[in-house]
Order: C-alpha cells, then structure tokens, then sequence
C-alpha cells in the first residue's frame, strides 16, 4: 500500500492510534519551507523542526547557541509548507529549565507564532515541573530523554547514555514520569536497543528512537544526515539513502563550468 493512500492530517491521537495497532512511525527534521514541503509530501508522519539548526543550518558545534526566536523562524518557515505531519518544535537550551514560567512563556509564543502542533525539551524529573505547566496550558509535549545534546557539557561526550544500571533505572523512571505527567510520546536518543525496547514495552505512548534500535515505536533522523548532504556526521546509527552532496555540488561544478564557458544562456534560455 502507497505511504500516500488516505492521508490525512497526523494528531497526537492518531500517534497513540499508530502505537496501539504496531504501526510505526516515520520522523524527520525539517528546518525550512522547501525542504520541509518534500518531507511532508513524501509521507513522514512526524517532522521535527529541530535545535539541530543549530548546527545543520548555522553551523555551530553545540545546539546550546540556538534561541527561542531561531527557532520560532525555523517552525514557522516549516509550518507554512505543511499539510498531513505533526509538526514539533524543540524548546532550546534556556528556554525552559529551572523555571517553569518562562517554559510555558516559550511554548505559549512557539505555538502561537509557529503555529505548530507540538512542543519538545529534554530532561526528566529535573524538568518536570516545567513539563507540567506547559501541559496545564493545554500545549502537547513530546519528552526526550537518553543522550539529551542540550546537555552536552554535563555529559562531555556524546557516547552511548544509559550502559549501566543506575543511568537506565533513572532513565525508565523519567520515561514513566514524562508518561503521568501527561506527554503524549518521547524520543530516546543513543541508548542500548534492549533498554530502548523495555521503555517501549512498558509505556503506552509511543517511543521514538535515534540510535535505540528498533524495539520502539518510531524513528527519527536528521533530514540533512540520511541525506548525504551532511558528510561530517556518521555514526552507527545513521543509514544514508542518498548522497545528496554529490549529486548538488557536481550540478553546480556543472553550472559554474557552462557559465564560464558562456554555453549558459544559449539562445533558448534568452528573451
């Protein structure tokens, strides 16, 4: 059957629905307008408008230096193409932690000038507080937990989270955490796919992975990644179904060589 055969708008309720009946769900990044109207038609049911602009898009070695207002273009830019996925849109670093006014502060304008259906953070039982405040406000969030970027320089490392017992006993205790406070999914970022898979099992919202194997409901990758148009990036995890920075950049070698060669504009191609 065609990804695209009765495509309708995806909900939160519809992801629960997904869950429930074992079929997966497809998630993306997306970051503007163009590339977002290819990932939506290409019938992706989730797209993540991502802190990973931060570094895809700007070039930044870390998410933290993202704000509030580049994220509100981005999932804006992204909103506007489109029509079917559930749009999410991540709070960056600062925007949410240890004060949970300002994070309902910063979903409350992500939603009204975005226009998207969904918030993201990081964390647990230390943002937890902030989880419920935004969700009081009627706002759906998605939890991340796992290997969390915002955290970088807590951790040092973007190594494997959760190998040993205490991480991964606090890390399902958060899952269940993010679950009662009422979060509608959660993404699990770069943990072993046995624990990944127990979280999935013992949640009733559907679970996400990146670099968690395939015992969950879902996954996501970066857009830019699995691509190819990324080449700097390449772990484990990421499947690369094209490599799209060839295919651009002999194109453009292509263009610069029929401009220099003044074979572009032919005769054709002039008023």
């Amino acid at each position: 059957m065609s990804v695209h055969a009765e495509r309708r708008k995806v909900t939160t309720h519809r992801l629960s629905e997904m869950k429930l009946r074992g079929e997966k769900i497809s998630m993306l990044t997306a970051y503007d307008f163009s590339m977002a109207k290819i990932v939506d038609q290409a019938g992706v049911d989730v797209i993540l408008v991502g802190d990973s602009a931060s570094n895809v898009m700007a070039g930044h070695e870390t998410t933290l230096p993202i704000t509030l207002d580049n994220m509100i273009y981005h999932g804006s830019s992204v909103v506007r193409a489109v029509e079917t996925a559930l749009v999410v849109v991540d709070l960056p670093f600062g925007s949410y932690q240890g004060n949970s006014k300002e994070a309902l502060s910063s979903a409350v304008r992500i939603m009204k000038e975005t226009h998207a259906d969904a918030v993201k953070l990081e964390g647990g039982k230390e943002v937890i507080d902030s989880v419920h405040r935004i969700l009081s406000a009627g706002i759906p969030v998605m939890g991340h937990l796992g290997l969390m970027p915002q955290s970088i320089h807590k951790f040092g490392t973007y190594v494997v989270r959760a190998k040993e017992k205490d991480e991964a006993e606090k890390l399902i205790s958060d899952a269940k955490l993010l679950e009662e406070a009422g979060c509608f999914a959660i993404v699990l970022e770069k943990i072993p796919s046995k624990l990944a898979g127990q979280v999935a099992a013992e949640l009733s919202i559907p679970i996400i992975g990146i670099g968690a194997g395939n015992k969950v409901d879902g996954q996501v990758l970066v857009v830019h990644d699995m691509l190819g148009i990324n080449q700097e990036f390449s772990p484990r995890f990421l499947r690369r179904y094209h490599n799209l920075y060839s295919e651009m950049k002999g194109a453009i070698e292509n263009y610069v060589h029929d401009v220099k060669s003044m074979d572009f504009p032919n005769e054709r191609e002039m008023y």
